[in-house]
């Protein structure tokens, strides 16, 4: 794969929004789910992720690197929830 191929040129395009989707999507859960039920919500956050990612991958007209894109979206928003739920722990310790 070369540099002057769309994956990379339509890479921030596709990708960040999604990434900042569920980390915004995280941190609402954190601020705002009780204690006992964040980690119920966290699947939800990650298939809103995965709904926002095919929405945005089929508006783009670029076929090429298309799986790319969508492993390195899913791949980034797993490890975003995987960090956010790592940490929870700590943010319960805060609220008490």
């Amino acid at each position: 794969m070369s540099i002057d191929q769309p994956v990379i040129r339509r890479f921030p395009l596709s990708v960040l929004p999604v990434w900042l989707l569920v980390s915004v999507g995280a941190v609402l859960v954190v601020l705002l789910a009780p204690s006992g039920q964040r980690l119920s919500w966290m699947p939800i956050v990650l298939v809103v992720g995965v709904l926002a990612t095919f929405v945005i991958q089929l508006a783009l007209d670029e076929k090429t690197g298309l799986v790319n894109r969508v492993i390195i979206s899913l791949s980034g928003s797993v490890l975003i929830l995987g960090l956010v739920t790592a940490l929870l722990p700590l943010f319960a310790l805060q609220t008490r």
